[in-house]
C-alpha cells in the first residue's frame, strides 16, 4: 500500500527547474501513505513520485518508481496484486525475467506483454500509472470496485495524478475554485460522488476505468463492470457451498504479506465470516482489534469478544469516549472534501489500534452492498411493492394529494404517512434517492446565497441515483438498488473513509468480500436469496460463522460447526 503522485506538462512549459521541487512537494503530502520510503523519476515533462509502505518484498529493490528491464517502462503503483504468485509462474514460463519479488514488477511485465488488457488478468486492488517511453504515453488504470482512490486534472495541456487532493494542490498553476454542482452533491449524499470532486478542475477516475495521455489529450474507458443480468440458477445449497468456497480463496489471496497482518472485528457476519476462514487457513493466533463505545446502545464489543474467544484470536479494543472532539478537525482533514459519514471517527481509531499491531488488516467491506445488509434495502423493498399495487396514473393523480393532506397533520405517523405518499407517486429510482438521502430542498434554499442558486437552479442532484439505477439490464429493482449503491455509496463513502482513515495511519486494509470475483458472483444469485422477507444478507449468513449484527447470535445459543459452517436450525425459512 503506497501513495502516488506525478505530473505531464508540455515540453514548451516554462519551469521545469521546478519539477523535482513540486514532485517532492507532493510526496511529503502524502508521506503518511508510505513512511517507509519514496522515490522520485524526472524525464523532460514527466515527474513521478512515490511513497512505499512495504509489505510484499520488504528490501530495497520493491522501491518505486520502479523501471521496466527493457528500460522502456516506468511504474508507480498503489495497492496489491493479490494473484501475482499465479501470474509470475506463467510469466516465467514464456520467459520472463524478474529482479525482485514484488507484485509491482509482475504488473509491469504484464503491462508491456499485453498493454491495457493486463487489467482482466489481475485480482487486486490498484491505482496504476505507467510512463510509456518511447510513445509518449502515460497509462493509468483504478481498480474495479475503486477500493483505491487515484485523483488527476487535466488544464491547458497540463496533466497531473495523485492518490490524494492534497498532493495535486502542490502543483502551483492548479486552480481550487468550488464545484457548485458538487457542493450540491454533498448536502444531499454526504459525500461527492464519482467522477466529481469538490473543485471545479480536479477530478476522480471512477472504479473500473482506465485513461491515456500524451498530455496534450486524454482518453478514458471503462473496462469492467458489474453484470447483473446473468442468472445463477442452482439451488440455494450449491450457492452456499460455491460461495463458501470462493470467500475462502479470496481469504487466502489476502493473507499473502511479509508483514505482521490481522483484521478488523465488528462482532457483525461479515468481519466474523473473514476472521473464521482467516483462522481456519493460518498456524498462528489471528490478531483482531474492535472498537467500542461509552453508550451501550452502539456498543457491540461484547458480541466481538465472543468471536474473538470462538476463533481464539489475540484480541485488542478501543473504547471511544465522548472527549474526541479535539481530534475531529486534524483527522477530518485527510478528506481533502467535504465528507460527513460519522462512522470515520471510530475508523480512524480502529485503524489506529491496529497498526500498533500489524500493518496489514482485512476487512468485512462490502457485504452489505453485495448481499443486501443495509436496513434500507428492507424499506426500499416493501415501498416497491406497495407502489406496483397501484396503477402509475393513480400514484401521480391522487398520491401527492394525499401526501400533502397527512403532512398537514401533527405527529409523527401523519408525518410517515405523508413521506410514504410522496415516495409512492414516484418513480422507483426517484423515490430510492429520495429514502435515502440528506437532501432537504428548502434548507439548501436558505443556506445558499444568489450566486450559488444561479449556478446550481437547473440542477438536478437525484439524477446520479436515477442513471445508475437505470443503467443495469434487468426488470429486477433489487439488482438495480444494489448496482446503484455499488456504483456510488461503497466507492464514494465506505471506502473512501476506510482508505483515508487507514492510509492516515499507515495500515494497508484489504476487502476479500471486495474480491471482484465474489461481486460477480453475488450479482447472478436471485435477489430472494439476498433478502428473503425481513433476512438480510441472508445467504451470506448460511455458510459462514458469526454473529448477527442486532445483538444476538445467529443461532440460539451461537451453535457453529467444527470450523463453522452453521448448523441449520428449524427456525429458519425457505425463501
Amino acid at each position: 500500500m503506497c501513495g502516488i503522485a506525478g505530473f505531464f506538462r508540455n515540453s514548451g512549459t516554462p519551469g521545469h527547474s521546478e519539477h523535482r521541487s513540486w514532485l517532492e512537494k507532493m510526496g511529503d503530502a502524502i508521506y503518511h501513505r508510505g513512511p517507509d520510503s519514496g522515490g522520485v523519476y524526472l524525464d523532460g515533462g514527466i515527474g513521478l513520485v512515490h511513497r512505499r509502505l512495504s509489505i510484499i518484498d520488504l528490501s530495497s529493490a520493491g522501491n518505486q518508481p520502479m523501471e521496466s528491464i527493457s528500460g522502456r517502462y516506468v511504474i508507480c503503483f498503489n495497492g496489491e496484486i493479490y494473484n501475482f504468485r499465479e501470474l509470475r509462474d506463467a510469466l516465467e514460463k514464456e520467459g520472463v525475467g524478474f529482479r525482485t519479488h514484488t507484485d509491482t514488477e509482475v504488473l509491469l511485465a504484464l503491462y508491456e506483454r499485453y498493454g491495457e488488457r493486463c487489467l482482466e488478468l489481475i485480482n487486486g486492488m490498484f491505482a496504476i500509472a505507467i510512463w510509456d517511453k518511447e510513445n509518449g504515453e502515460l497509462f493509468l488504470a483504478r481498480d474495479r470496485l475503486g477500493k483505491k482512490p487515484l485523483y488527476y486534472f487535466h488544464v491547458n495541456g497540463q496533466f497531473g495524478f495523485a492518490s490524494e487532493i492534497k498532493a495535486l494542490k502542490c502543483v502551483p498553476f492548479l486552480k481550487t475554485n468550488i464545484r457548485m454542482d458538487a457542493l450540491k452533491d454533498f448536502f444531499a449524499y454526504q459525500y461527492v460522488p464519482d467522477p466529481k470532486t469538490i473543485y471545479q478542475e480536479i477530478h476522480k477516475l471512477p472504479p473500473g476505468y482506465l485513461a491515456k495521455t500524451d498530455g496534450e489529450t486524454v482518453h478514458i474507458k471503462q473496462y469492467w463492470d458489474v453484470d447483473f443480468t446473468r442468472a445463477n440458477e442452482a439451488g440455494p445449497e450449491q450457492i452456499q457451498d460455491e460461495l463458501y468456497d470462493l470467500v475462502e480463496d479470496s481469504v487466502r489471496l489476502r493473507m499473502v504479506s511479509d508483514v505482521p497482518l490481522g483484521a478488523f472485528l465488528s462482532g457483525g457476519i461479515d468481519s466474523s465470516a473473514i476472521v473464521g476462514l482467516m483462522a481456519k487457513n493460518s498456524n498462528q493466533p489471528i490478531t483482531t482489534c474492535s472498537i467500542g463505545f461509552d453508550s451501550k446502545k452502539f456498543d457491540e464489543v461484547e458480541f466481538a469478544k465472543k468471536v474473538a474467544t470462538q476463533f481464539g484470536t489475540d484480541h485488542h479494543e478501543f473504547t471511544v469516549r465522548d472527549d474526541i472532539a479535539d481530534n475531529l478537525v486534524p483527522i477530518a482533514r485527510f478528506f481533502d472534501e467535504p465528507f460527513a459519514d460519522p462512522s470515520f471517527v471510530p475508523t480512524f481509531f480502529v485503524s489506529e489500534l491496529a497498526r500498533k499491531q500489524v500493518t496489514v488488516a482485512l476487512a468485512g467491506d462490502g457485504g452489505d452492498e453485495n448481499f443486501a445488509g443495509y436496513t434500507k434495502y428492507r424499506t426500499d423493498q416493501i415501498e416497491n411493492r406497495l407502489r406496483n399495487l397501484f396503477p402509475g396514473w393513480m400514484r401521480n393523480a391522487l398520491f401527492p394529494s394525499l401526501a400533502r393532506m397527512a403532512g398537514a397533520f401533527n405527529g409523527s405517523i401523519a408525518g410517515k404517512a405523508s413521506s410514504l405518499m410522496s415516495t409512492l407517486a414516484i418513480g422507483p429510482d426517484e423515490a430510492f434517492f429520495r429514502t435515502n438521502c440528506f437532501f432537504r430542498e428548502s434548507v439548501w434554499e436558505w443556506l445558499i446565497n444568489d450566486r450559488v442558486r444561479r449556478e446550481t437552479s437547473d440542477y438536478d442532484v437525484s439524477k446520479i441515483t436515477s442513471d445508475f439505477y437505470n443503467t443495469p439490464d434487468t426488470d429486477d429493482h433489487l439488482s438495480r438498488v444494489l448496482y446503484t449503491d455499488i456504483k456510488t455509496y461503497l466507492p464514494g463513502d465506505i471506502l473512501v473513509k476506510v482508505d483515508r482513515m487507514s492510509m492516515a495511519n499507515s495500515l494497508e486494509t484489504r476487502a476479500p468480500l471486495l474480491d471482484y470475483r465474489v461481486v460477480e458472483y453475488a450479482a447472478a444469485i436471485p435477489s430472494r436469496l439476498k433478502l428473503c422477507g425481513k433476512d438480510k444478507k441472508h445467504i451470506l449468513k448460511k455458510p459462514f460463522p458469526g454473529y448477527l449484527q442486532k445483538k444476538r447470535y445467529i443461532e440460539k445459543n451461537g451453535i457453529f460447526g467444527s470450523f463453522g459452517r452453521l448448523v441449520t436450525t428449524s427456525t429458519e425459512r425457505t425463501c
